[in-house]
């Protein structure tokens, strides 16, 4: 997708508006025309990331993600695997709703992970096994794991505290 268009699009409205007034005016939309370059890509692709976002929420198990390719972004789908009936895969796991957050439901945050290149491909196989994508995986799991981290009881944890055994001799 080229977002020259909707750029220059945006530059020819503040020109537009401009005309109207001073030469002053005219010159002052000029410059700032310049500067809309970068903070109107940079909008665009923010609104299209939160969209991508939201369908891949609708689309579960299946994902959009954007991409940047130099300095256009692209949308990548990801189907969920078909199956039949008939023959369901191997290994099939139920999906795995989205644990609730706080705050507002549509919003995210983007963060950067570094994982070691074995571990990042194993990471890449189970989203490809899961028919999501790497993100969707990452989200899922973390939350899982969060959501079974909450539902340990007091007495669970008690009850290791007091398995926990020293022997030897003390001096």
């Amino acid at each position: 997708m080229q977002l020259e268009t909707y750029v220059e699009e945006l530059q020819r409205q503040l020109a537009a508006a401009a005309a109207a007034g001073t030469d002053e005016t005219r010159e002052t939309a000029e410059r700032l025309s310049a500067a809309l370059d970068a903070a109107a890509r940079l909008m665009l692709i923010e609104a299209l990331g939160a969209a991508a976002s939201e369908i891949t929420t609708e689309l579960t198990p299946g994902s959009v993600d954007l991409r940047l390719r130099g300095r256009d972004p692209e949308f990548v789908v990801t189907q969920a695997p078909e199956w039949s009936e008939s023959a369901p895969p191997a290994q099939a796991a139920p999906p795995v709703a989205p644990a609730a957050v706080e705050g507002e439901e549509s919003s995210t945050t983007r963060t950067t992970l570094r994982l070691p290149d074995e571990l990042k491909s194993r990471v890449e196989a189970a989203a490809a096994h899961a028919g999501v994508s790497v993100n969707t995986w990452l989200v899922r799991t973390i939350a899982s794991a969060l959501d079974a981290g909450a539902s340990r009881t007091l007495a669970q944890e008690i009850r290791q505290e007091v398995n926990k055994r020293v022997t030897g001799w003390v001096r």
